[in-house]
């Protein structure tokens, strides 16, 4: 008997808001650095959340949606920032590196002869 495979899907199991927002997280953490898991995971976010719906809150077409998010696509940041803010997923940055910890205020010479 042969086995059957079905192609796997992210867009499956993005059910809710947290969900995307994590995957997003997830894949903003591991890109290699030329935005193409990001794109795809917001291709795949947008289809989930449905792709013409999209294109009429970011006010591209959906066509323009589908090329710009495909893997062959390079959209502009500004397209990127728009995809974001109309799927209501907020950015934001942390230090990749925990911060030094800060030494008090120095004194000034005359500080130490006075105490």
């Amino acid at each position: 008997m042969a086995e059957k495979f079905t192609r796997w899907d992210a867009v499956d199991y993005l059910e809710n808001e947290e969900d995307m927002a994590l995957y997003l997280d997830a894949c903003l953490d591991e890109d290699p650095g030329d935005g193409s898991l990001v794109r795809a995971a917001l291709n795949d976010i947008a289809r989930a959340r449905g792709m013409t719906q999209l294109a009429r809150d970011t006010g591209l077409t959906r066509e323009g949606l589908y090329r710009a998010l495909s893997a062959s696509g390079n959209p502009e940041f500004s397209t990127v920032l728009r995809v974001i803010k109309a799927l209501k997923i907020k950015l934001h940055a942390t230090p990749a590196t925990p911060p030094k910890p800060r030494r008090g205020p120095r004194k000034k010479s005359g500080e130490l002869a006075a105490a």
